[in-house]
């Protein structure tokens, strides 16, 4: 995206461990909540440097979590982005208050905290990195080296240009920019580009101010002019960053300045420089030579030629690989008496490292989940890279034919898992070994893990395993692969193992059962209402037996008053008969 867009760069702020979204001052700048992005513990913080943003919260993760935990941001849009971690202090005194880890953006190692970083209000409270962000996530992982447990403060992703920091074919795809020194010469204090009304299309950088290079007297100048930026000067740098500067002096005309930086890689330098010096009016007045590390790299620099004038800004870049722990840069005038400079900028060019196949991270994921593997193992970010930091039990290869990393090893053996075994695991194509005895493993073998025909080794042995060994895991036995089905009481189908009944699927095997509850049901049913009836014939029969002596006396005395009845018949019209009046009360 050009700077000339109107619209502005995505840019989102998350203050760690937050529950709700706060403002800092003094600048109000709004901070994200910390929710849904990643696992780990909410904590109080301490604040390890006037630099880190002012939040009272942070994100812990203690080693029983695993030791790699990751942020996993979303909605991403595609594009060049500056993305900044803050580190915090847990504020408990039992905690160790300066804990050692990696941090790894997108799979690539891009830092380790080194010791003492707590007590430097510079850089090392924080790192930045400038990425090419493609796939519509971002992935911040932070990796235990057993010198305590990553806490996060802050992170910052900002969108900035997509020329920012250009530095020649190939630019930014394959490789990661990491922030090593950012310095504003000549100005007291150090600023944001926010302090200095930046374009918001360079992100907030932060600089750090410096007034001298060495013991000598370097003389810092300062301007109020209007820079006016050359093709060589993105406009996205803040105007102030030009409108102070150090110059040499006559005990030295040399300027010098000395950077520690980590062994063995490449660096990417980037100077600045706006000749606002009022003694120099014209070209040819001051002509300097530029070396690092004792060769040349620039020669002939005339600052007001290459800019277009005075007071225009002019950038330089090299990359340079540095075998020491020391990068020094030194400016030598060969036309005046004193060199000049604005602001240094030196970044580690780290090479982006090749991913693992996507479809293979989904498939462990679906393993993890369906095995039940315990938070101690992690399994969070990439499975193979860092290659410092894979995950745990799990071993890998590059494939060249997809130029991506594969999975050819799982080693889980005697880790108490319980769960059981998903289809996806097929997806794990490039399996030559799966150990994963000794667990408690339960239901079927996938039928699909028959189709990963790179698999030679494959134990089960010692879980709860049931069913029959699909036909294609046993068919291949034959060709010298070497598989272990032992102590699965349920397994069956292979020599050495049970000969199978008919073999019922899971569906089947519910659908009997259920029908077995509902037979039972019905039984005990009948049963009930046969007793019941039961009960009451017997209930009648007893009521009957009670009765009897009553029936034969009620039959008596009705057979005499029939015989009285017969005899006297003229009263007929004024007699009731014994069933009308009922039976005679007997005294």
């Amino acid at each position: 995206m050009s700077p000339g867009i109107s619209r502005a760069p995505y840019v989102t702020r998350i203050s760690c461990g937050a529950q709700n979204d706060v403002r800092s001052s003094p600048t109000n700048t709004l901070w994200h909540k910390d929710f849904g992005y990643t696992g780990g513990i909410r904590m109080e913080a301490n604040r390890p440097s006037y630099i880190t943003p002012p939040l009272g919260t942070l994100r812990y993760f203690p080693l029983s979590e695993g030791p790699d935990n990751c942020y996993n941001i979303d909605k991403v849009p595609h594009g060049h982005y500056s993305v900044r971690i803050y580190f915090g202090l847990v504020k408990e005194p039992s905690f160790d208050n300066e804990p050692l880890f990696d941090v790894s953006v997108e799979g690539t190692l891009v830092y380790s905290l080194p010791s003492g970083w707590s007590s430097h209000d510079d850089e090392q409270a924080f790192v930045e990195t400038l990425v090419f962000l493609e796939n519509g996530t971002t992935s911040l992982c932070f990796h235990s080296t057993g010198h305590g447990d990553p806490a996060i403060l802050a992170i910052e992703i900002q969108e900035v240009d997509e020329k920012a920091y250009y530095s020649g074919p190939g630019f930014g795809r394959g490789t990661i920019f990491r922030t090593s020194k950012r310095l504003n010469c000549g100005d007291q204090n150090p600023k944001f580009d926010v302090d200095y009304d930046g374009d918001r299309w360079g992100g907030d950088r932060f600089w750090s101010s410096i007034m001298t290079f060495g013991q000598n007297s370097d003389k810092p100048i300062s301007t109020k002019s209007t820079i006016k930026s050359a093709s060589a000067a993105p406009n996205f740098y803040p105007q102030a960053l030009y409108q102070t500067a150090l110059v040499s002096t006559d005990n030295d005309p040399d300027l010098t300045h000395t950077i520690d930086v980590d062994p063995n890689k490449n660096y990417s330098v980037w100077l600045h420089f706006a000749e606002i010096d009022p003694s120099v009016t014209d070209v040819g007045q001051r002509v300097i030579d530029i070396s690092i590390n004792g060769n040349i790299v620039f020669r002939d620099i005339d600052i007001v030629r290459i800019a277009g004038g005075v007071n225009s800004a002019l950038v330089l870049n090299t990359t340079i690989p540095v075998s020491g722990r020391i990068l020094t840069i030194t400016l030598h005038p060969t036309t005046g008496t004193h060199a000049i400079i604005s602001a240094i900028e030196i970044f580690e060019v780290i090479p982006v490292e090749s991913k693992t196949l996507p479809e293979e991270v989904k498939a462990l994921q679906s393993l993890k989940l369906a095995l039940g593997l315990p938070l101690r193992f992690g399994w969070n970010g990439d499975p193979c890279f860092p290659q410092q930091h894979p995950w745990s039990g799990v071993d890998c290869q590059f494939d060249n034919s997809s130029n991506k990393w594969v999975i050819d090893g799982l080693d889980l053996d005697n880790q108490g898992l319980r769960g059981f075994l998903p289809d996806d695991v097929s997806q794990l194509r490039h399996l030559q070994s799966i150990n994963l005895s000794g667990n408690n493993i339960h239901g079927l073998i996938p039928s699909a893990l028959g189709t990963i025909t790179s698999l030679e080794k494959l134990n089960l042995n010692g879980n709860l395993l049931s069913g029959k060994i699909p036909a294609a895991l046993g068919g291949r036995l034959l060709h010298r692969a070497s598989f272990n089905f032992t102590d699965n009481a349920g397994l069956c189908g292979i020599p050495g193992l049970p000969t199978c009944g008919p073999h019922l699927t899971v569906g089947a095997k519910i659908g009997i059962g259920l029908g077995a509850c509902v037979a039972v049901v019905v039984i005990a049913t009948c049963i009930t209402c046969w007793w019941k009836r039961r009960q009451n014939i017997l209930r009648a029969k007893r009521m009957a037996v009670r009765d009897a002596p009553y029936a034969k006396k009620r039959t008596h005395l009705n057979h005499i008053q029939m015989t009285r009845h017969h005899h006297n018949g003229h009263h007929h019209e004024h007699t009731r008969t014994a069933v009308e009046n009922g039976p005679p009360l007997l005294v």
